[in-house]
């Protein structure tokens, strides 16, 4: 990596681009010092929202060694139906595997008995079957018919106009010559039409999912492919000469040039980035459990982390489209600042749909004409209209009490208090739910855990979450409102691929394990010398997926180097017991592969709070009325501003800590105190449920 203070290098900036706000943290690598900003998402042209924070934070470019981006782009355009005009060329008589999918309904429709699949993001005109087959083996059945491929080429884009194509093959991943192939051919014959290949992206098993992955890479890649150019042709305009990378869904970056052949990668990098800097935290501040809360303008976010780990999925699903996708185990629901509260049926509803970036909630003045989470905040005395956003956004009180007057109180005949009061227990019973789902029902305690909360709208609500959930501690970092873009300033460059080799172990040696492993590493570590980077060092992880013979389901399995094949049995068993509660004397079977190359990058060092004088005591601005949801009334609360704590100063709730960006509430009942590196710790007082 450029080391500190090299060449007149002398800051890092790491930007998060969510639905509502972009992010951005500066840091100044010889004060230590942290600087951050935020600039409205810009959902028309997202390069703009993107640059606006840059300028808003007025970092020198030319003395910024880097700048790590997270970004929502791919995944709206999947959520919002406004990808490329995708088509897909694949083996003759298989047309119709997007189509069909799976038989399974959603877990989240199991019970809507009037459920239909919605139409796929694919026109049916507009998938081709070609005359190639490829066997189970990677033996060659039908020769590439290279006159078809001409022709189904020539009638995507001639005849149905689209400008990028997924090419997925039956068995490719174990011979990936003809969609080699066809990808070299397509370049050729229409060099301005983007190719994906169900062999670069997920080299497995399972023809549906291959082919969904690579279909929503291909409906994403001219966007997400444009933008990147584009910021970094701007950046590099206005001197940036650092190192400009790219989030990605597991946690790790690569270079905007290498994102924009995978964009697919990118679906879940904004929350990945919370995720990294959890996985941090929990190392320097030696928590060992925790649940980080990731809330926004638009969604929230929820991830368990246990032993500084988090849990990792290799198959995942966006708007019902599976992705063979290496990525955290991120939990997300519609539930944000922006999330719109509504009453239905006589009952009050908050979320999933949400005001977004524009217009935004009604308070803002920018046209929003539905109540808002943002909007009840203010009502309930948690926001301060005249300097939220540090004063430069002041808000329109009027505005959040005619909407929610109009719309939510005469429909319930409730006072407006009770109404803004019924909108934030909605969305922290919807909160809950989600903090649950990852808990409660997979086995954890949540009173073994700590509440890690950040994003806009984390630090208002964490401290009731915890006391709800009977979670003894809650955490608000430095820089809550943009930790996820502080999380990417900890992250390294990662890159990984997986193989299918189905065999049992009694077919498998070491030395068979170290030839099929090779071709593995030997990848990942090209692509990480390729990067325009150094490391502090390059490590190469090994892992399988294993299972016993006659099972569907696999687990995966780190492999250490020197591992005898006995060694792996032993540990698997070991696993399956851990995980499942028993073991089988069946043979083990070897699904697939993995090797993930990790690049370690120098990482920032935050800065130790200093301590008060003995006998001094941090000092209230001011009081304030508002509402409490331990004791359910108007109180007076407490004001303070997080720059005037210092380490080892506590205070008991009610109160409010004001750092511009954002506030974090305690509620009667609970205390804070500020820790060594200036994160608010706060005992929840539990409601033990």
């Amino acid at each position: 990596m450029l080391k500190r203070n090299r060449d007149g290098f002398r800051f890092r900036i790491g930007v998060d681009t969510g639905g509502t706000f972009v992010d951005a943290v500066e840091i100044d690598e010889k004060t230590r010092r942290f600087r951050i900003a935020k600039s409205p998402t810009t959902p028309s042209d997202p390069a703009v929202g993107f640059m606006n924070v840059i300028e808003k934070l007025g970092t020198p470019l030319d003395q910024t060694s880097v700048i790590l981006h997270g970004t929502t782009l791919g995944v709206n355009a999947i959520i919002q139906e406004k990808g490329a005009n995708t088509g897909i060329i694949t083996n003759e008589g298989f047309n119709d595997i997007f189509e069909i999918g799976r038989g399974n309904v959603p877990d989240k429709n199991m019970y809507d008995f009037n459920y239909y699949k919605p139409p796929r993001l694919i026109k049916r005109r507009n998938v081709v079957g070609i005359p190639a087959r490829i066997s189970v083996t990677g033996g060659v059945l039908e020769g590439l018919d290279e006159d078809a491929l001409k022709d189904a080429a020539k009638f995507l884009v001639e005849e149905q106009k689209v400008n990028s194509i997924a090419v997925s093959f039956l068995h490719s991943y174990k011979n990936p010559e003809h969609e080699r192939r066809v990808a070299a051919r397509l370049s050729k014959l229409y060099p301005d039409v983007s190719t994906s290949i169900s062999s670069q992206i997920a080299n497995e098993y399972r023809e549906y999912e291959r082919t969904s992955t690579t279909v929503i890479d291909a409906y994403i890649k001219p966007i997400v492919s444009r933008y990147l150019e584009k910021v970094q042709r701007i950046l590099v305009e206005k001197g940036f000469r650092g190192i400009y990378l790219i989030m990605r869904s597991d946690g790790g970056t690569l270079s905007a040039a290498s994102t924009a052949e995978l964009p697919v990668s990118t679906i879940q990098s904004g929350p990945a980035g919370g995720v990294v800097g959890s996985i941090y935290l929990s190392k320097l501040c030696n928590r060992k459990k925790l649940i980080s809360l990731d809330i926004g303008g638009t969604s929230l976010d929820v991830c368990v982390i246990e032993d500084s780990t988090a849990n990792i999925v290799h198959q995942t699903y966006v708007s019902d489209y599976p992705l063979l996708l290496t990525m955290y185990d991120v939990r997300s629901i519609g539930a944000g600042g922006g999330s719109i509260a509504s009453v239905k049926n006589g009952l009050l509803q908050v979320g999933p749909e949400s005001a977004g970036a524009d217009p935004g909630p009604m308070c803002y003045g920018r046209g929003g004409a539905r109540p808002t989470v943002t909007d009840a905040l203010v009502i309930l005395g948690y926001i301060d209209p005249a300097i939220f956003l540090s004063g430069e956004m002041p808000l329109k009180p009027e505005l959040s009490r005619k909407g929610i007057e109009e719309q939510v109180c005469r429909l319930l005949d409730v006072d407006l208090t009770d109404a803004a009061a019924g909108i934030a227990r909605v969305t922290v019973t919807n909160s809950m739910g989600a903090l649950r789902q990852i808990t409660v029902e997979e086995g954890r305690d949540p009173a073994e855990f700590s509440l890690l909360a950040f994003g806009g709208a984390g630090p208002p609500f964490a401290a009731i979450l915890a006391w709800e959930l009977g979670i003894p501690e809650v955490i608000v970092p430095n820089v809550p409102a943009a930790f996820s873009a502080l999380g990417m300033l900890m992250s390294n460059v990662t890159f990984e691929v997986s193989q299918t080799h189905i065999t049992t172990f009694e077919q498998l040696s070491e030395e068979k394990l170290k030839e099929l492993l090779a071709p593995l590493e030997t990848k990942v570590e090209s692509v990480l010398r390729d990067q325009s980077t150094s490391y502090k060092d390059i490590q190469i992880e090994r892992s399988l997926e294993l299972r016993y013979s006659g099972q569907e389901h696999s687990l995966e399995l780190v492999v250490k180097e020197g591992s005898t094949i006995r060694d792996i049995r032993r540990n698997f068993d070991e696993l399956h017991l851990k995980r499942y509660g028993h073991m089988m004397k069946y043979d083990v079977e070897l699904v697939n592969l993995r090797a993930k190359g990790v690049g370690e990058l120098e990482k920032p060092m935050l800065p130790i709070l200093p301590k008060r004088e003995r006998g001094g005591k941090a000092a209230s601005a001011s009081k304030t009325r508002a509402y409490c949801l331990t004791t359910n009334r108007m109180t007076d609360f407490l004001n303070y501003s997080r720059m005037d704590l210092l380490q080892g100063d506590t205070v008991q709730g009610p109160a409010i800590i004001d750092e511009g960006v954002t506030r974090t509430i305690i509620h009667t009942g609970q205390a804070l105190r500020v820790d060594e590196f200036g994160n608010l710790v706060i005992s929840s007082g539990t409601n033990q449920i």
